[in-house]
């Protein structure tokens, strides 16, 4: 149970440093709060080899996501320059999600269309709530394009990252725990 209470605040903590850094023009908060929380998840994993094959895949999906969010225009982002490519910040949040989804949001890997509605209705909220709370994210005029964009986005990166998240777990031979609570 400390496991996935840990899982829940470090991510949302994360997501804190990152908004907050981004929003004063800074990158290297999200970096550091994600390389902590990470690294901190995949020494509590039983299946550290899912976590990271799950972090590169989501990575991949953040490139997509957001890639194409600001290459359109619709949404910008602070503390970035390159308009055609997801901000190294958005990128560390890709990761430290990644680290939910075999923890807090394991849920997902089973209820595929919850995946779909959460990447649809409530993703695009956070990012609401980075532009309007932190100013790390500007959406263009109309707003709505920017948020449906990055809903449609994240409601098919979800599904996809829920689900290999199973898959993988279910193939990995978990590693063993002594009584101390270690890996070998």
């Amino acid at each position: 149970m400390r496991h996935f209470w840990a899982n829940v605040v470090g991510n949302q903590l994360v997501w804190l440093c990152a908004v907050v850094g981004a929003g004063h023009g800074l990158r290297w908060p999200a970096v550091l709060a994600a390389a902590a929380y990470v690294a901190s998840q995949l020494w509590l994993s039983a299946q550290p080899g899912v976590e990271l094959k799950l972090m590169v895949l989501a990575m991949a999906c953040g490139l997509a996501v957001d890639g194409i969010a600001g290459a359109t225009g619709a949404v910008v982002y602070a503390a970035h320059d390159a308009t055609w490519l997801a901000p190294v910040w958005i990128l560390a949040l890709w990761a430290s999600f990644a680290m939910t989804l075999t923890v807090s949001l394991a849920v997902l890997q089973r209820h595929r269309v919850a995946a779909v509605l959460v990447g649809l209705l409530l993703a695009p909220l956070a990012y609401l709530s980075a532009a309007r709370g932190w100013g790390a994210v500007r959406f263009t005029a109309p707003a709505w394009q920017g948020v449906l964009l990055l809903g449609i986005g994240w409601s098919l990166a979800l599904p996809l990252l829920a689900a290999c998240a199973r898959r993988w777990q279910s193939t990995a031979a978990p590693q063993p725990v002594h009584p101390s609570g270690e890996r070998s």
